[in-house]
């Protein structure tokens, strides 16, 4: 399943699950009948006379009240998983309630602050609100596999045990359509296996957001100079890790021409095509044009820990001369430090 956003109707936020297709009925039940509800009694087995009845244990049936749904009760959903999106953190399932554990406190504190953040975002209603307690107001699932909106409230506690710092969400109101109905065991544990999903996705997010600022960061103060690979070939020399210099590739390169066509960051090649910029962008950076003609070329860009080569084949695969890569590193150094 995956969330999307979803119109406010006045102070009840929705969300969106989608599913399979088919109907609601269909995804929740079995696609046989239901005859074996028909079954009759199990009655005594009479032996006949001088028989000996021989029992074996694998066949056992289990005695004790059992309760639980039978026939179109049964729900036969799969049951949903936890995105595990927070790095060190272990979730224990209890009941239907679900439990996040960290070990370091300004981890604990991200969490927290991205509950908030994601209610106040999806505009989700708060009931009551304190440091360590969250209630929330009603918020709306539509789910394809629902026969009807499903209403749900819950309450997200934080504490402290054994030197950890645990989250708990709990669903603790149920509805369906405008008819409040009991939680049962099935609604605690597949939504609150959602709303634990919607906070672990908002923090992955966030994490990645946070990435991408400090790589352009970064980015801004790469030395960019000649240099030689490990087998003594001119190359350029970006004294940035990878994967910090592919994330600003896509607006450094086409500032100075190159009009990207493909790119495969696992192999490490960007393909694109050149056409010269005109005096005015030469004049505002300061550095000689490069002679280059116009065409299509490929870079390749090799992870040497904290630098990054960079090469430069033509159209035919060929690496372009000495003098061309000479002239084109001062160029991705002045507009690297622009950028």
């Amino acid at each position: 399943m995956k969330f999307s956003r979803q119109l406010v109707l006045s102070s009840l936020a929705v969300l969106v699950l989608t599913a399979c297709s088919n109907s609601p009925t269909q995804r929740r039940q079995a696609k046989d009948d239901f005859t074996y509800l028909e079954t009759a009694d199990l009655q005594t087995w009479n032996l006949p006379d001088g028989a000996t009845a021989q029992f074996y244990p694998n066949f056992d049936i289990p005695q004790g009240n059992f309760s639980g749904g039978i026939g179109q009760e049964v729900d036969i959903r799969p049951p949903q998983q936890i995105l595990e999106l927070i790095p060190g953190a272990r979730y224990e399932r209890n009941q239907g309630e679900i439990t996040l554990w960290l070990i370091k406190q300004e981890e604990a504190e991200e969490v927290w602050q991205t509950v908030r953040n994601m209610l106040a975002e999806r505009q989700i209603p708060i009931q009551t609100s304190s440091e360590t307690h969250i209630e929330t107001g009603w918020l709306v699932w539509k789910a394809e596999d629902e026969e009807t909106d499903i209403g749900s409230r819950y309450s997200v506690d934080r504490f402290e045990a054994n030197n950890r710092y645990g989250f708990r969400i709990s669903l603790i109101d149920w509805r369906e359509g405008t008819q409040v109905k009991p939680v049962t065991l099935t609604n605690k544990e597949r939504y609150n296996v959602f709303m634990t999903n919607l906070v672990t996705s908002q923090y992955d997010q966030n994490k990645r957001d946070e990435a991408q600022r400090k790589a352009q960061e970064l980015v801004k103060q790469i030395p960019i100079t000649m240099g030689s690979d490990r087998s003594g070939f001119p190359v350029i020399i970006a004294r940035t890790p990878y994967n910090v210099l592919w994330q600003r590739l896509p607006t450094i390169l086409p500032r100075i021409g190159f009009s990207i066509e493909e790119r495969n960051q696992s192999q490490g090649t960007l393909k694109a095509k050149y056409a010269s910029p005109d005096d005015e962008f030469w004049n505002e950076i300061g550095v000689k044009p490069m002679e280059l003609k116009s065409g299509t070329y490929t870079f390749l860009f090799g992870d040497l820990g904290n630098r990054t080569s960079i090469n430069v084949t033509n159209s035919s695969g060929k690496p372009v001369e000495e003098e061309l890569l000479k002239s084109l590193a001062p160029v991705l150094a002045a507009v690297a430090k622009q950028e």
